[in-house]
């Protein structure tokens, strides 16, 4: 394999993190854009170990991230934030802790031992207030027959999604305050595939919440709705989803899920998803009016080499990079990868980054938002 070379200038918030964006034309004249990831740091400086993130979210002019269940130990049941100037964890992170209210639920004993978390949001009304997903449960200790009769109907896997809230209780903890299971009608043929349920999250106009599914039953992406209203949270009952019944891409094969996504306004404040199909290393720009098909923009990633020899300088191609955190701030898309267990070795090639790959560590990238994606 050819190494790919760069030596750019940096200046300014988005080159601060990677040089900026470039993209090269195809055969048949469409854009693939080479996106630069920063190794994502701990405060003393040491590369990030194994923490699967499994969602992004721009907070207080920051970002911040979670990770899944196949973390390490020392990453999980936690969020972190990040400098996104230079990809750097600013502190160890908040831990979770559950409330009264949840530990003593039908879900307690789940989300209080390693849940798999995923996705992360923000509340619209009160940066205080983030809202998190769980996917697969297949590992979850047995309900009790009550609770096992009371959400019996998900329209999904035996073990429920479940939404959960939490509350920035102090610089150091995040308290899980309320859950709440999610309901999918038989008419959304979602199907009964625990490890692949939402991934996504994003908030639009008035509250409403968009949910990205990776795959129902006929292998396709969805996209659903939840009107988070002020009284969603007084009871625990199943919260009913809907189909937002957007324009997205259909697939005869393969498996092109969305992991990641969040809410852009162009300037006349029409409404999309900006959402990442990782498997595929390609963004979906989906229009929430649902007039135009969903724009699909062809990425390339290369993963920065902190030191360099006579063929790698700067950056190199990775071979799979995985998106699965997508956040947007202002004018530019960040995404934060969840490195692939079976796959990720594979990108080894510049012996600068072995460890890196080995260990796990995610990366940090980002690319300056096109008015082209929009027309």
């Amino acid at each position: 394999m050819r190494f790919r070379i760069f030596t750019m200038m940096a200046s300014g918030l988005l080159a601060a993190c990677s040089p900026t964006a470039t993209t090269t034309e195809t055969a048949d004249n469409k854009a693939i854009y080479s996106v630069y990831g920063r190794w994502i740091t701990e405060p003393d400086g040491s590369v990030m170990l194994d923490p699967q993130p499994s969602g992004l979210v721009k907070w207080r002019d920051r970002l911040v991230t979670l990770s899944d269940r196949s973390a390490i130990e020392t990453q999980r049941l936690r969020l972190r934030t990040i400098e996104p100037a230079n990809a750097a964890l600013i502190d160890a992170g908040m831990k979770m802790e559950l409330s009264e209210q949840v530990a003593q639920s039908c879900f307690g004993s789940y989300v209080g031992n390693n849940p798999d978390l995923e996705s992360l949001v923000i509340d619209p009304d009160d940066d205080s207030i983030f809202y998190m997903i769980t996917e697969d449960a297949t590992y979850a200790d047995e309900m009790s027959a009550d609770c096992k009769q009371k959400y019996l109907d998900t329209g999904s896997s035996a073990y429920p999604n479940l939404l959960i809230r939490l509350q920035v209780s102090g610089d150091e903890k995040v308290l899980m305050t309320h859950v709440r299971p999610l309901q999918y009608g038989s008419d959304l043929a979602v199907g009964d595939s625990p490890n692949d349920g939402i991934e996504a999250l994003a908030f639009g106009p008035n509250r409403l919440l968009y949910l990205g599914l990776e795959r129902d039953s006929k292998k396709q992406a969805r996209v659903f709705t939840l009107n988070m209203t002020d009284d969603f949270w007084q009871n625990d009952e199943f919260a009913p989803v809907t189909d937002a019944k957007l324009n997205l891409p259909k697939f005869e094969k393969g498996n092109h899920p969305i992991n990641g996504m969040d809410y852009y306004a162009t300037p006349d404040g029409h409404g999309y998803l900006i959402a990442s199909a990782r498997n595929d290393s390609k963004l979906w720009i989906i229009d929430l009016k649902a007039k135009k098909p969903t724009r699909i923009v062809a990425m390339e990633f290369y993963a920065q080499l902190t030191s360099s020899t006579d063929n790698c300088q700067d950056y190199e191609k990775m071979a799979n990079a995985s998106i699965e955190g997508v956040a947007v701030i202002g004018q530019t898309v960040w995404m934060v990868n969840d490195p692939w267990k079976e796959v990720y070795p594979k990108n080894i090639i510049c012996l600068q980054n072995k460890s890196n790959y080995e260990n796990y560590s995610p990366l940090l990238f980002s690319l300056p938002i096109q008015a082209s994606w929009f027309e």
